[in-house]
């Protein structure tokens, strides 16, 4: 029997934790090109992104990846990171929050990105400008697959 990852559980409890003191979850991500982000917001191989419920539309923070729609200057785009390439999770406010180890991707059942490789830029917490990703958002990509294990999935 193999054992799951703790990873995604501490991941969401975080998470829970600094909506529930009132703070702003952001996560440090390590991006390689299974990680869909912005390339302008990438600075040395990686992207801090805010994912508050502010800041994020579709939030899903399943056991293998995390996804949701953002505004990066002013334009909605779908973000996916695998749970393997977040390297970090905290609160803005109080800089409280925990570290992970990064590990590769295992190419079980993780989509590629459609988009382009990420190219270095310069790093700029993602706040989305206070907008959310709303009806004039682009429509959703497909989900991709999970398998039957626990997703926390925002519902607004």
């Amino acid at each position: 029997m193999s054992t799951v990852s703790t990873k995604p559980y501490l991941i969401r409890a975080i998470w829970q934790w600094c909506m529930d003191q009132g703070e702003t979850p952001y996560i440090v991500v390590a991006v390689d090109e299974h990680t869909q982000v912005p390339a302008g917001y990438v600075k040395d191989g990686q992207i801090v992104l805010n994912v508050g419920l502010e800041a994020t539309s579709q939030l899903d923070v399943g056991n293998e990846f995390i996804a949701f729609q953002a505004r990066f200057g002013g334009v909605a785009q779908q973000i996916f990171v695998p749970v393997e390439r977040v390297a970090a999770i905290y609160a803005r406010e109080s800089g409280e929050g925990m570290g992970f180890e990064i590990s590769e991707v295992v190419k079980k059942n993780l989509p590629t990105p459609q988009d382009d490789k990420p190219a270095t830029g310069n790093l700029k917490p993602v706040e989305a400008s206070g907008e959310r990703a709303g009806d004039d958002a682009p429509p959703d990509e497909p989900t991709p697959p999970g398998g039957n294990r626990p997703r926390f999935t925002v519902v607004k």
